[in-house]
């Protein structure tokens, strides 16, 4: 019982600073972010929440932290759409990506299974380790999984076969029409190594931003129905330049 006490005390302090209504929440952004409502868009600022089946959209500036009751954190890049727990009845299905760049870090919390999902049109993408990156090419809904940490169990949505596994370092791209198994699997130390640059620059655009005294202005009213039209603003001054997202792979 004892052994189990430091787990509860940080589940519990866990769930005291993040949602545990199934939200997640914005920490930190740069750029154009939104949530649509009844398909406006509203714009989002630091502490806002999501709720599930809700869609995050951002600007071709946009970059947004969030985080979940768990801990566990995800990104979103610039130009993307991505629904955040877009099936209600199954909650480890965390992310939908219709397009965009997504990077996502699962916590686990004493060492137990913290098993998620993210789906994109050609793909579902099943945790089994902690970090790895996720786009989705606007032409051909192409998917690339890049794993960054640990490992990942990738499948198609559409073609049924068996599944791959990247580890570490590895990268795959999975094409619309056609199976897992014709999919080729690359080492991709460069691109994480780069992947992770990308990320400690966008933490650090958010916290300049902080420091600078850049004001958070809370949107009261509905933005139009284009994201980074006037209206849809996140902050009273410009915000900072957008993190760069990791690189996609080439294509083959």
């Amino acid at each position: 019982m004892l052994s189990a006490l430091p787990a509860l005390l940080a589940g519990g302090l866990l769930c005291a600073q993040t949602p545990t209504d199934g939200a997640a929440k914005l920490l930190s952004f740069s750029g154009r972010i939104s949530v649509l409502r009844d398909s406006t868009p509203w714009a989002l600022n630091a502490g806002d929440t999501v709720k599930p089946q809700q869609v995050i959209v951002t600007g071709e500036d946009g970059w947004g932290l969030f985080q979940v009751s768990d801990g566990s954190k995800f990104e979103v890049y610039a130009n993307s759409r991505v629904v955040f727990r877009a099936n209600r009845g199954d909650w480890k299905d965390l992310l939908e990506v219709w397009l965009g760049k997504v990077r996502v870090q699962i916590e686990h919390i004493g060492n137990l299974p913290n098993n998620n999902r993210v789906r994109t049109p050609s793909a579902v993408v099943s945790v089994r380790g902690t970090i790895f990156d996720v786009e989705v090419d606007e032409e051909n809904e192409a998917t690339t999984v890049l794993d960054e940490e640990g490992s990942v169990e990738v499948s198609h949505l559409l073609k049924p076969g068996p599944s791959r596994i990247l580890t570490a370092g590895e990268w795959v791209r999975i094409n619309k029409n056609e199976p897992v198994a014709k999919a080729k699997i690359d080492s991709g130390g460069l691109l994480q190594r780069v992947a992770r640059i990308a990320a400690d620059v966008a933490y650090q655009a958010a916290a300049n931003a902080r420091q600078s005294g850049t004001a958070v202005a809370r949107a009261g009213t509905a933005a139009s129905s284009t994201v980074g039209a006037p209206g849809d603003k996140n902050s009273s001054d410009a915000p900072p330049p957008p993190p760069p997202p990791p690189p996609a792979p080439p294509k083959p």
